[in-house]
């Protein structure tokens, strides 16, 4: 499995690359040169897997045997699910009209990005162990991002973690989550701003090829693939616990409820679509509505400020993982691509074409990728809540 920036200027590499990598050379994000097409039988099949097992079958096809052999793969996955609270990592919830909720929240620091987070990290020790190399891991957060990433990382001998917060705009708790673990290769500062203007500074390093390269850089946000890989088991999961059958054709549509900051967990929902998997993926927002603009309106532009909420995972104004969701929409084309973020860079605003705006509309389940404005709603981070 190959991998190429969403700006089509960059060299392929594997996946190992990818992992290591922040932004490609180019400016843009790693994305999968090919993209497996699961049919239903497939999906049956996997319809009868456990969560764990689900994650290692999707990593099997985008992380080559030659790079992690499949049972030091699975000895991964299952290494970084060991801390899970639930016995089964993930749980559904059955509620009233058919309404489920996926609990993603079982994790050490109770947010949902544990779960990629505790699988990148064994990826990244594997290869290092494997290289004798060390890295120090550049993170910015808005609030749960920082914590998972410290304890996915926490006394490992190879890896230090530099993590950024905004002061006076994470909760309580995630401050301490993130100041309050004493270990050596655990750096933690706050600074003044909110989230998207620390993540400026951050992007600038992490796009110095020479920098990075010089200083063992990489970055655990969701611009890394190896995040998004993980979480497109959440869908796939969703999905088999909610269809009321797999046995038609075709396969019911389920509705997948997603709300979203920098849109890594969608990202991932719209690989999970390109595979095959039928979800209509639905994304809420707050106030903070980039992301309602854009697919509503095909108006990708910065509004003046952040407003805080009490979801600071949702108060996003520049949601990277878009430049992915827009190279899905465009045939994977470089080209446009290329083209929407340097315009976006230069004037922070950005009218999608009309001929992108409504195909994504149409290719991201068929028709199905909406988006719903729920300011008054004040839940966190991305994640999915699945309804049939």
């Amino acid at each position: 499995m190959w991998y190429v920036s969403t700006r089509g200027m960059a060299p392929r590499i594997d996946f190992e690359g990818a992992l290591f990598s922040g932004y490609a050379p180019d400016g843009g994000l790693y994305m999968p040169e090919n993209f497996p097409q699961l049919d239903g039988e497939i999906l049956r099949r996997w319809s009868l897997l456990s969560y764990p097992s689900l994650v290692k079958e999707l990593c099997s096809l985008f992380i080559g045997p030659e790079l992690i052999p499949r049972d030091d793969l699975d000895g991964l996955i299952n290494r970084a699910f060991s801390r899970f609270r639930h016995q089964d990592v993930v749980r559904l919830s059955r509620l009233a009209q058919g309404l489920n909720v996926l609990e993603l929240w079982h994790g050490v620091t109770r947010a949902f990005k544990d779960l990629s987070l505790s699988c990148t990290a064994q990826f990244l020790q594997y290869f290092l162990e494997k290289r004798q190399k060390h890295v120090t891991v550049v993170v910015g957060t808005s609030g749960d991002t920082g914590s998972a990433a410290i304890e996915s990382v926490r006394e490992a001998e190879n890896v230090d973690i530099v993590v950024l917060l905004p002061k006076g705009r994470c909760s309580r708790t995630q401050e301490l989550q993130m100041t309050t673990v004493l270990k050596d290769n655990v750096h933690v500062f706050g600074v003044e701003g909110n989230s998207d203007e620390l993540d400026a500074p951050i992007k600038a390093v992490l796009a110095d090829a020479a920098f990075v390269e010089k200083h063992g850089l990489l970055s655990l946000n969701s611009l890394n693939w190896s995040r998004v890989l993980v979480q497109m088991a959440h869908y796939f999961f969703a999905y088999f616990r909610c269809a009321p059958s797999l046995d038609v054709c075709p396969l019911p549509t389920v509705e997948v409820v997603v709300p979203t900051g920098a849109g890594g967990n969608l990202a991932a929902g719209c690989a999970a679509v390109k595979m095959g998997l039928p979800v209509r993926l639905v994304v809420v927002v707050n106030h903070n509505d980039i992301v309602h603009r854009a697919i509503r309106q095909g108006d990708f532009s910065l509004s003046e400020a952040v407003r805080p909420s009490l979801a600071s995972a949702m108060d996003i104004q520049v949601p990277y993982n878009m430049e992915r969701i827009f190279w899905l929409f465009s045939g994977s084309s470089g080209q446009v691509t290329r083209a929407l973020m340097e315009q976006f860079e230069r004037t922070q605003s950005l009218r999608l074409p009309e001929e992108l705006h409504s195909k994504g509309r149409q290719d991201c389940g068929q028709g199905a990728f909406t988006c719903d404005w729920r300011p008054e709603r004040q839940g966190g981070g991305d994640d999915p809540a699945a309804t049939s």
